[in-house]
């Protein structure tokens, strides 16, 4: 290796080494402590006790700490597949309206929700679903009172209620991204399906989809780890309750670690939890790059 290869390899190590650092003591040192402490019983002040994998068992025997794993899994339909598919229609509908004003309005506002802080959308969203908030009063004004109640209070409705809220963050970005997705879509590809007779829903099946598929990539992988690591929303709004209904993995280590002491059977769950994220994205990152 000459002098000067040498040289520029020194300093692209130099530039480099404070992103290692930062990587290694904010990352991978956290990770790896964590790890170590999910094999102790330990309340984060006294002296720690070895239990080997006890606490990961009673992670998977106990209903209480399996029930926000559950719920984690139930907001994806929520966090991810609704918003991809409204994302999808609504970004398809968006690139088919002539440019003007109406079209730019309607990107900013469907983008709106993401630029607001989740804590605020949350109290915004507890006030709107509350017993004399504003979706209740819809429903009386329509003379469907019969289905008003306490959203966010109700075992039956709580959860569905609370991802309906990440539905409505998320679906402007899915919206955003599919749409700069389809922008790079070759127009000829559309010209040429529709000389063979291609009607909306195969340009859409054959042109559209297969031309966004890395982008619904980033999404699935975004929206998944946003849902399965759920936090502000829930604890806002909720709190996990009523009962364990809105329990989710984070609210649960939050609690496990700083209320009821159990630092170390909070480090399992977190590590449950990493596992499980890895579980769902890594499987969809390998069939997209197989795809390509």
């Amino acid at each position: 290796m000459s002098r000067g290869a040498r040289r520029a390899l020194v300093v692209g190590w130099l530039f480099l080494l404070p992103a290692l650092i930062a990587y290694v003591v904010f990352v991978l040192y956290p990770l790896l402590t964590a790890i170590q402490y999910s094999f102790y019983k330990w309340n984060g002040i006294g002296v720690a006790t070895w239990v080997g994998f006890g606490n990961y068992g009673q992670i998977f025997t106990d209903p209480t700490l399996l029930a926000p794993i559950v719920n984690a899994l139930v907001l994806i339909v929520f966090f991810t597949v609704i918003p991809i598919v409204a994302g999808l229609v609504l970004a398809t509908l968006i690139r088919d309206m002539r440019p003007g004003p109406f079209a730019t309005t309607a990107r900013t506002v469907l983008f709106l929700p993401q630029i607001v802080p989740l804590v605020a959308a949350g109290i915004a969203w507890s006030w709107m679903y509350a017993q004399t908030g504003t979706i209740n009063q819809i429903l009386n004004s329509v003379g469907l009172g019969f289905l008003s109640r306490s959203w966010l209070a109700d075992f039956n409705t709580a959860l569905p209620a609370v991802g309906l809220i990440g539905s409505w963050v998320a679906t402007g970005l899915c919206t955003v991204l599919l749409l700069t997705g389809m922008g790079k879509i070759d127009p000829s590809l559309y010209e040429a399906a529709r000389i063979d007779g291609a009607g909306w829903f195969r340009l859409f099946g054959s042109v559209t989809l297969p031309g966004v598929r890395q982008e619904i990539v980033v999404l699935v992988t975004i929206t998944v780890i946003s849902a399965l690591s759920s936090f502000d929303i829930i604890y806002t709004t909720t709190k996990g309750g009523p009962g364990t209904t809105t329990l989710v993995p984070g609210i649960s280590i939050f609690r496990l670690a700083f209320v009821q002491g159990q630092v170390g059977l909070a480090s399992a769950l977190g590590v449950v939890l990493l596992v499980l994220v890895l579980a769902v994205v890594l499987p969809v990152q390998r069939f997209s790059r197989e795809a390509d």
